[in-house]
């Protein structure tokens, strides 16, 4: 009489469905490491940057925080490399986004001159860039985990505000003419950084640079070219050069928005003429 061979007893099906899928989510999580760990080295760079701002250093710490906009930059490029998006990936970029491009940019902002109108008025203005670079990422990740997206920034973002801050800073620093210590060239510094501030969530669009394919090179082609010009500037000009990329850029945006303005105020039906005007662009990017 053959023997029968006893049976083991659980379920069978579901363990190993789920030992099967195990391969699959530890290659995702592998992937998924990569955009991260480029968003850490982005938060890295901006802590060392407030260690450096607190010692004194401010062209170190200046210098940390483009480091920190390159490893940004990198993040979202290995991203779409290696095919991976997720809510995970968003709060973390933002947390990091935060430190890099809001709180380092405001403590070297008080360092550099602001510390002058005091611990109370100079401190509250310093926050700016922290403060409203919170609500805006805020405003980004709420509107992106609604699936919005656009070539156009609605307002600036948050990176683009604090390079403008730090190539100013870079420029200005060693400069005899610009004396950050003497009044007319403080107030200079106040109203950058509450313009900047201001218009990080201004409903203003600004251009978004997109995804290099064929399809966006051929679309937007001044896009890119311009892109080319401020590295180009960079490079031969060198923070200068940086400097003249962010007014281009700022004046672009601002430029197109007194543009509808005049065009709206002009017209024999005003009423009419703003209705039918597109809303403001959703946030394409932090």
């Amino acid at each position: 009489m053959a023997s029968v061979s006893p049976r083991r007893s659980g379920p069978r099906g579901p363990v190993l469905r789920a030992r099967r899928a195990v391969p699959g989510r530890n290659a995702a999580r592998a992937r998924a490491a990569v955009p991260n760990f480029f968003t850490l080295m982005n938060l890295l760079a901006g802590f060392f940057s407030i260690i450096q701002t607190a010692d004194g250093n401010l062209k170190a710490a200046a210098w940390l925080v483009v480091l920190a906009a390159f490893f940004d930059l990198l993040d979202g490029f290995m991203a779409r490399l290696v095919g991976v998006s997720g809510e995970f990936g968003v709060e973390l970029d933002s947390l990091s986004d935060v430190v890099s491009f809001g709180v380092a940019p405001s403590f070297l902002l008080y360092q550099f001159g602001l510390f002058q109108l005091g611990p109370m008025w100079g401190g509250l203005i310093a926050s700016l860039p922290a403060l409203f670079g919170a609500v805006r990422l805020a405003k980004f990740n709420s509107m992106a985990s609604a699936g919005e997206k656009s070539t156009e920034f609605s307002g600036i973002p948050i990176p683009a505000q604090a390079g403008t801050v730090v190539v100013f800073i870079l420029t200005f620093i060693d400069t005899d003419w610009f004396n950050v210590l003497a009044r007319p060239q403080l107030s200079v510094l106040i109203t950058l950084v509450v313009a900047l501030s201001t218009l990080m969530v201004a409903p203003i669009s600004f251009p978004a640079l997109p995804q290099p394919t064929r399809a966006n090179l051929r679309k937007y082609r001044i896009r890119f070219l311009l892109f080319l010009l401020a590295m180009v500037l960079g490079i031969v000009f060198n923070e200068e050069g940086l400097l003249a990329a962010a007014v281009i850029y700022l004046g672009w945006g601002l430029g197109r928005a007194l543009l509808w303005a005049v065009r709206v105020a002009t017209e024999d039906d005003g009423a009419q003429a703003l209705a039918d005007e597109p809303e403001p662009a959703p946030l394409g990017g932090p």
